[in-house]
Order: structure tokens, then sequence, then C-alpha cells
């Protein structure tokens, strides 16, 4: 056969095979999976636009604004667009850093991913989320942005709701703040791709955080169809966001400005404060009307992103660790505030209400001598006056006495342990509850945790006990010699519940830590009606249009396991302490007569540091309306640090003049209704 033919032959067949393939497959394609592709092909066409909802607001118990929405003009980048172009968009970000009139390697900065060894600013959210890089851009600029869109590919300014905050750094903790939400979070949480639109804020602290499902509310959807090059052709589908609920808040913006000042004040008065914390209850009901931590911060901060170096500055300790609330995450020792649970914890275990107890200058415990606040001795007195005038010795014999019958350093099997009991009875060692998140629970230290403390922390205090501390040495050798002693006692027999620890506890030093807040959820228990309530700062949710959706009440997590005679003898003990006892020069001109304060002042000496302040009270005395606690740290005595800073609060909530003489009676009474939001937004308080 002529070769020439035979190729062509060869060829005709391969040709004629080929044809046979193309026009099966293309039967296959059109006939046997037409209706997959054409389904494929229509959804090309479409492109699903989540449509984040507007966050609902947080108001104050007379429908103030706590926090609220503003817009504004937003411009935000595409980082998955822009890593698509051969230089990463680089050019593009220079561009927009041009209009903007911002820094290229801030913006940079700002659309790079958090990570590993990455500094703030970045972006923690999802990578598929628009990343904003600034918050308040003129309409001029935007124009340029939108008018210009072949130059700026991958950048979107448009209209957002921005988190807004009235109070400035008032309450900065207690409200929290707004992160992206994390495309780790996305893929964690089954069912936050269907809550959230990709571009929402997630609460992260506070109020934001507790209430984040109710607050957030729900996005929209739009549904656009594109041509092939991806241009918006039409809308096919719309589905309008839902608005997030309403939280109405038991905080009186009011009193909480008042506080805030206070405490400032306080702080700036001690020479070595570092810190502070004020705490206004409901003293009938146990709702929160105020809470304040300082240092505080804004909170305005977190929108749009924070600054190099911001995010560090909020949890330094040069500048005080602003971020965390000492309020409810801040533990201290809490002084003489803590006698109303030793004297109940002394008369449960049988000691007499109304006996007589001699108050020495000091009193051998085991043997060492504790003193009395400066050495001095008061005679004798009935518990009442222990607390006015604040007597330590009766409250070490008290713990001493008990420390013994319980078996001392060899304790039986079920030691009674009479003042842990009480403490833990008035809500210390645990968490109050309250609506907050991380909230510390403070320490009641006891025989168990001193063994757990003494296994921890063995092995470090047995080699301190031969190595000694050289460092130390260098600049202090006496009290690198007292470490020294301390570590071998400890090697030793560290486990050990000593009796100094017993005396220690009585008067809330030692190794007892409690928050402002438990100590004003104890105070409470003892001015209404011994009932321990899990403090609340939400009072109701509620829909934009007023619809009330959930209501938050307080509840009652347990009972004071002490007689109604025994809390009214408190009471009344702590009504002479303004006028008689440790708080009298700080009361002094304070007319007591129209406004009885009832209260304990507390100092708590601190290792290395100056002593902690307290004041925790509660007004009017026969007829309690308010919890007041304020701690000052570093500030001294409490009657001359945390004192004034009471003072103030109560002067300023009932218009008391300074000298005294004018009453206001200011209308400052706790709320005891919802404020009304009308079907058209608006709010107006409700009448007392």
């Amino acid at each position: 056969m002529n070769p020439l033919g035979t190729r062509l032959t060869v060829l005709h067949v391969v040709v004629i095979a080929m044809l046979v393939v193309l026009t099966g497959r293309l039967w296959q394609v059109q006939v046997m999976q037409g209706t997959k592709y054409a389904s494929t092909a229509t959804a090309t066409r479409t492109r699903n636009v989540m449509v984040p909802a507007v966050r609902g607001q947080i108001l104050d118990a007379q429908g103030r604004p706590l926090v609220r929405n503003r817009t504004a003009l937003v411009v935000s980048i595409d980082r998955m667009q822009l890593q698509r172009m051969p230089d990463g968009g680089r050019e593009v970000l220079k561009r927009l850093a041009a209009v903007l009139e911002r820094p290229f390697d801030e913006i940079e900065k700002r659309v790079r991913p958090c990570g590993p060894g990455i500094r703030r600013p970045c972006w923690p959210g999802s990578p598929y989320q628009p990343i904003p890089v600034h918050d308040h851009v003129s309409t001029r600029k935007a124009l340029q942005i939108l008018e210009r869109q072949e130059e700026f590919p991958g950048v979107i300014a448009d209209v957002q709701a921005i988190r807004e905050y009235p109070l400035g750094r008032g309450a900065a903790q207690a409200l929290g703040y707004l992160q992206p939400v994390t495309q780790e979070e996305l893929e964690r949480r089954q069912g936050l791709r269907a809550s959230f639109s990709g571009v929402d804020l997630v609460g992260r602290d506070g109020l934001e955080a507790v209430y984040d499902e109710w607050l957030r509310g729900k996005p929209g959807l739009r549904r656009i169809a594109v041509d092939r090059m991806g241009r918006e052709i039409g809308i096919e589908e719309q589905v309008a966001p839902v608005t997030g609920d309403t939280l109405i808040t038991s905080i009186d913006g009011r009193v909480q400005r008042i506080v805030e000042t206070a405490i400032t004040r306080a702080v700036k008065k001690a020479p070595r404060a570092d810190g502070a914390a004020g705490v206004v209850l409901d003293a009938q009901t146990g709702r929160v009307v105020a809470l304040a931590s300082y240092p505080s911060y804004d909170p305005s901060m977190w929108v749009g992103g924070l600054a190099e170096g911001a995010y560090e500055r909020l949890l330094s300790a040069e500048s005080g660790r602003p971020l965390v609330s000492r309020a409810t995450h801040g533990t201290f020792a809490p002084g003489s505030t803590f006698k109303i649970s030793s004297v109940a914890a002394a008369v449960y275990d049988g000691y007499p209400l109304n006996g007589i107890y001699d108050c020495p200058g000091a009193i051998n415990v085991g043997s060492r001598a504790f003193h009395n606040f400066r050495g001095i001795g008061l005679g004798p007195m009935n518990l009442k006056t222990a607390l006015i005038k604040s007597c330590d010795t009766i409250f070490y014999r008290f713990a001493y006495q008990q420390w013994l019958r319980d078996g001392g350093m060899k304790p039986r099997a079920n030691p009674k342990d009479p003042m842990q009991f009480m403490a833990r009875q008035f809500g210390f060692g645990r968490p109050t509850g309250v609506d907050l998140p991380g909230e510390s629970g403070g320490r009641i230290p006891d025989r168990t945790w001193k063994t757990r403390l003494w296994e921890a922390s063995k092995q470090e205090n047995c080699t301190r006990a031969k190595t000694g501390y050289p460092e130390v040495a260098k600049k202090d050798p006496s009290r690198a010699g007292y470490l020294k002693t301390l570590a071998n006692e400890n090697c030793l027999e560290g486990f050990v519940w000593r009796p100094g620890d017993a005396a220690n506890f009585s008067i809330g030093q030692g190794d007892v830590l409690v928050t402002p807040l438990q100590l004003a959820q104890a105070y409470a228990a003892i001015a209404s009606d011994g009932k321990l309530r899990s403090p609340r700062l939400g009072w109701a949710l509620v829909r934009p249009d007023g619809r009330l959706v959930k209501k938050i009440d307080p509840p009652v997590s347990s009972k004071l396991p002490i007689s109604s005679e025994l809390r009214n003898y408190i009471k009344t003990a702590l009504a002479g302490v303004p006028k008689e006892g440790t708080a009298a020069g700080t009361f002094s001109g304070f007319p007591l007569d129209k406004l009885s304060i009832a209260g304990k002042t507390g100092t708590a000496e601190v290792y290395g540091k100056a002593d902690t302040g307290w004041f925790a009270t509660f007004a009017p005395a026969d007829k309690p309306r308010y919890v007041v606690v304020a701690m000052v740290s570093q500030g001294g005595l409490g009657g001359g640090s945390a004192g004034p800073a009471v003072r103030e609060i109560y002067e300023k909530m009932f218009g008391i003049s300074k000298d005294g003489k004018t009453v206001k009676n200011l209308d400052l009474r706790p709320a005891v209704k919802l404020p009304t939001i009308r079907p058209d937004g608006t709010v107006s308080a409700a009448s007392q």
C-alpha cells in the first residue's frame, strides 16, 4: 500500500474517532448532565452579599445612651482581591494612602493578618471580610475612591454604623468593646455563619460580650445578578437585616460619672495610689447602679482598629492595666471591712452577742504578739463598739481560740473552721455571678488551700532555703536574709495552718482576697433581707420599637445563716462608724441627721507597698437604698483615702453642700420602672 495513503487512512480514523468522542461528550454534557451544568451556570451569574444588621444600643436606667450608633463613611479593603494582583496590591495601597493622607506603612499593617509575633495594628478577623482602614473618611475622599474604581480595585467606601460612647472613659470595662469575628470562630462554632454577616463585629468584653447574641441582630441578604465579567446587572432577591435588641441596664449614667470622678480624685490625692474602684448597688434588688475602675480608657479606640502599641498599653503594668476592671477582676485584702463576716462567725460559733470582750493593745497568738492598730488598748467593750472602733485584738482572740478548738497544729479530722465557713456564706471565695465575663472569685484560704500551695511551691522554697536570694542581697541584705528564713520555714512546714494565719484571716489580712463587687454584695445582704443576690447590670432586652424581649432579674444565690437580730445588730454598729468610729473624721460636718450612713473602713497591709484603703457603706442606714463601696490601691488608711471618695459620692448623689447645711434631695433614687421606648424609637424615663 502507498505509505501516503496509509497515513491518510490512519488520520481519517483518528479524526472520526475524535468526532465520535466529542459527540459523545457533548451528548453527556447537554443531555445526561444538562440540568446540573445549567444550574451551575446560573449560580455563577449570581452573588450572595450578606448585609450586616445595625447593632442594638445599650441604655442606662433612665433611657440615656451608654453605647449608641453613629453613621460614618468607612473605607475598607478586600484583602483577597489585593493578593491576586502581581504586586500583592502595594500600588493600590500607596494610591489609597495618598488619598486618605495616611502613612502607607500604617495601612499596610492594618490589612495584614494577626498571628504569633505580629504586633498590632493587624487584622484579627476573617481574611474574607472587608478590612476597615479608615472609619471617618470625608465625603470628598470617598468620592475620589468611588469615581476612580479602576485605580482602586478591592477598595470599598460605604456608610456603616459605628459604635459611640457618650460617657467617654466611663464604665469602659463594664460596657466592653467589639472586634471582628475570626475565621477560626466561624469554622469552630456551628451556626455562626448563619448568624454573622462576615463583616459583623462581636463583643469581646463587658456587656457587649455577654449580650452579644441579642445586640448583634440578624444579617440581611442581597442576591445580585452579574454578567460573565462579574459586573452587577440587577438584584434578584433582597432580605432586610433585623436590627439588634436594645439592652437597658440598671446603670445610672449620672451616678456613674459621680463615682468615676470621686475615685479619680482619691487616686490623685494619695501620693502612691496606683488604682481604685467604686461600686454602687441598689441595696434592695442587687442591681448595679455604677461600676467604676481606675485607670480607665476610651473604648472608642477600638473603633477602626487599635493603633500600634495601643493594645500593649492597655495591658501593661506601667499604664496600670486599664483594660482590666479592678471592680470585678481585681483582688485585694479587705482589711477591717471583712469584720462583718468575722463577727457573724463568732456569734454563730457560740460567742454571746451581747457579751463584753477585752480589747488590749496586743495579745499573744501562739508564740507571737499581735497588735491592735498602733498598739493602743481600748479596754472592755461589746461587739458593737468593737466594730465601731475596729478593735483587732478581740477578733485575733476569737480566731486563735477557734483554731485551738479545731486541733491547732494537729487539726482534727473535720475541723469546723468557723471563720472560713461564714466568709463563704457571705459570698467570698467565689464569683458573684455578675453578668460580666471573667470575674475573679477572690480567695478564702484554709488548710486545704495551704497544702496545695505548699505542694506547688515546695521545690522552689527548698532551693531558695539553700541558695538564698543573692539578687536581693545586692541591694537589701536584711530582706534577703528574711526571705531565706521564710523559704526554709515554708520548705519544712509550709503546709501547716498556723495560729498567725487564723489571726490574720479574722481581720481580712494575710492571704484573704476579695473583689470590690464581692464586698458590695456582702454589705447588700446585711443591708437588706439577708439574701445574697447575684448582681446584674442588664435589666431588660427590648426591640427598637419598645416591645419587651426579656426581663433580667438578679437571682438570689443564697441566704446568710444568721438571725435578723444579728443582722440588725451589725447594721446598728456600722451606723456608728461615721459618727464616732474610724470614719468620724471623714464625715465631720456631714449631715448624718438628714442622711445616716452605715459602713466600715478597712486598711489592709500589702508587703512592699502602701496600704490598700477601703470604705464599704450603705445608706440611709435605717432604710438602705444604696450600697457604696470604694477601694484605693496603695491609698493608705481607708478613712483617709476611700472614705473621702464615698463621702463625695453621697454628697453628689443627694445634693449635699460642702458645709452640710443644704440637702437638695436630688431624684437619684434607684429606678424601679423601665424607661419607655416608643414605637418611633424615642425614649422617655419612667417616673419613680
